[in-house]
């Protein structure tokens, strides 16, 4: 009987013996090696915004984008708002691991840091988004944000981007003609602007986007600000109110957030990390040029479809607004050191650079109107009286 050591070897063992010889040979030889690569990397991500929403939309660019610079070898998944977690519950659970990343605002976690509001709901000393957004990355903000999450022991990498032009104040049931008419009003908003419209006398509610619509239509809410002619017509803002007043200092200058946590975002490749933050600078241009087409169009699609009546927010208003924000800022400032220490940052910037915008950039008010504004037709000439 043959001994069990000395059996002939089984036809597929010999095979895996011969392939690992041929391997070692090639090497000799000087082949190049077949290595199998490893599958791509996935991200599971959450923005902070219905489905329908514009906004939803940006964060599904900049995940193609990205996806499509790595050739697939990074794939960033984005959900709805409410799919994992809810809209305000995001930062958290991209901190704690359960999403890899998100799609929001900063102004959204001022429950945290108040300073956090700092990135979007106050009149930045004049700044509009992309101005914030230069101080951001030129001015030192960048620093000061990255101290600000430590501070709070969240574990995230934050990018913010996408510049967003100044926020309607909001819509109403009739029109605002004077500050005494936040008095009482049910009012929703966020960040540093609770405090503002507060101190303007309304009551306010922090609502998600999702839930703004419903809330005014079941009359817990007899106002509101969102954001855009496009997020509000497809919130569905005109079913509710025919009254939008435009232009306010509480939302001037804010812009999006897209967030990592900072644990996977540092095991990435240095390749895949450098593609991630050249990809949130293009998401921002594309952003802010996307905006300009689509609000243009929805502005007027308010007028003319849903006969939404536009005004704009009378001067008294909006000084009055500066003038409580001045009191907001005082109060936080002496209870928070990082909150004083990041709207000096701001004020500095906005010194030099507001003052160069407004010395050197033209009004587009006169341009438009000569192009487009008709001059009101001059009476006809009456005949002059016949002589007897």
């Amino acid at each position: 009987m043959n001994d069990p050591q000395t059996v002939t070897e089984s036809p597929r063992r010999s095979f895996l013996k011969g392939a690992a010889m041929a391997a070692a040979g090639a090497v000799a030889l000087g082949f190049p090696t077949v290595v199998k690569a490893q599958g791509p990397i996935t991200m599971r991500w959450q923005s902070t915004w219905p489905q329908k929403d514009i906004f939803h939309e940006y964060a599904l660019d900049f995940a193609k984008k990205v996806n499509d610079m790595t050739g697939g070898d990074l794939k960033i998944d984005v959900l709805p708002a409410g799919a994992v977690v809810p809209a305000f519950g995001l930062i958290d659970a991209v901190s704690k691991g359960t999403l890899d990343g998100g799609h929001g605002v900063l102004v959204y976690h001022y429950g945290k840091q108040t300073a956090l509001a700092l990135w979007g709901s106050s009149p930045a000393y004049g700044m509009d988004a992309n101005m914030l957004l230069s101080w951001h990355k030129y001015g030192g903000g960048k620093q000061l944000l990255q101290k600000l999450y430590q501070s709070i022991g969240l574990n995230v990498v934050s990018f913010p981007y996408g510049p967003m032009y100044t926020q309607p104040l909001g819509w109403y049931k009739k029109p605002i003609t004077k500050p005494e008419d936040f008095k009482g009003l049910k009012f929703r908003t966020v960040g540093i602007s609770i405090d503002l419209f507060q101190g303007m006398g309304a009551a306010v509610n922090a609502l998600p986007g999702a839930d703004i619509v419903p809330a005014m239509d079941r009359g817990l809410l007899d106002a509101a600000e969102f954001n855009n002619a496009t997020s509000d017509r497809i919130l569905g803002f005109a079913d509710v109110s025919k009254v939008c007043m435009l232009q306010s200092y509480h939302q001037n200058a804010e812009q999006l957030e897209i967030t990592f946590n900072k644990t996977k975002f540092d095991a990435l490749p240095d390749k895949m990390r450098a593609i991630i933050e050249n990809g949130v600078e293009a998401a921002s241009a594309d952003m802010a040029w996307k905006s300009i087409d689509r609000y243009s169009k929805d502005y007027i699609e308010l007028q003319t479809k849903d006969k939404v009546r536009f005004y704009k927010t009378p001067d008294s208003v909006l000084q009055k607004q500066l003038e409580i924000f001045d009191q907001v800022e005082a109060k936080y400032s002496a209870q928070n050191p990082m909150f004083k220490e990041i709207a000096e940052s701001q004020k500095g910037f906005a010194a030099r650079a507001v003052k160069w915008d407004l010395d050197t950039n033209v009004s587009r008010r006169m341009a438009y109107n000569h192009y487009f504004t008709k001059p009101a037709a001059k009476p006809a000439a009456k005949p002059a009286d016949k002589k007897s």
